[in-house]
């Protein structure tokens, strides 16, 4: 057995061979993807089968959502020891309004706002929108 098809079932999913193949691009890509990036490369692949996919990922701890505020769900692979939980996950996000890429910046935490009482957070994003490192040549 490899390493991914290890890593699938410590986070209980089964590794089929396209659960394989979608997390290796993800790997590979280093930044974050939508359903649209992946099926333009899986072109023989099923939206649907695709979809599952990432929210099996997702529901697993695998992946997480991105809201970067294009419109298009982003999904990012999470960093090892990452349970995505409002209390102790929050990092920032970075969209670069030039090449249109969103990149996790999980070295900066989100810092834990106390709400009123009587509100409960289900999510929490925060997005910084500039240019990248690579578009700006530094």
């Amino acid at each position: 057995m490899n390493e991914i098809e290890q890593f699938l079932e410590e986070k209980k999913v089964r590794p089929t061979a396209m659960r394989i193949l979608i997390y290796k691009y993800m790997v590979q890509k280093e930044i974050s993807v939508a359903l649209t990036d992946i099926e333009n490369s899986f072109t023989k692949a099923e939206r649907t089968t695709l979809y599952r996919t990432l929210k099996t990922f997702e529901e697993n701890g695998i992946v997480h959502q991105i809201d970067d505020g294009t419109g298009i769900t982003k999904y990012a692979l999470c960093e090892k020891g990452c349970n995505c939980e409002i209390e102790q996950d929050l990092h920032l996000h970075f969209h670069c309004n030039n090449c249109n890429e969103t990149v996790c910046l999980t070295q900066h935490k989100i810092p834990h706002i106390n709400l009123p009482e009587g509100y409960l957070a289900e999510d929490v994003n925060l997005v910084i929108k500039g240019v990248c490192e690579k578009c700006s040549g530094q």
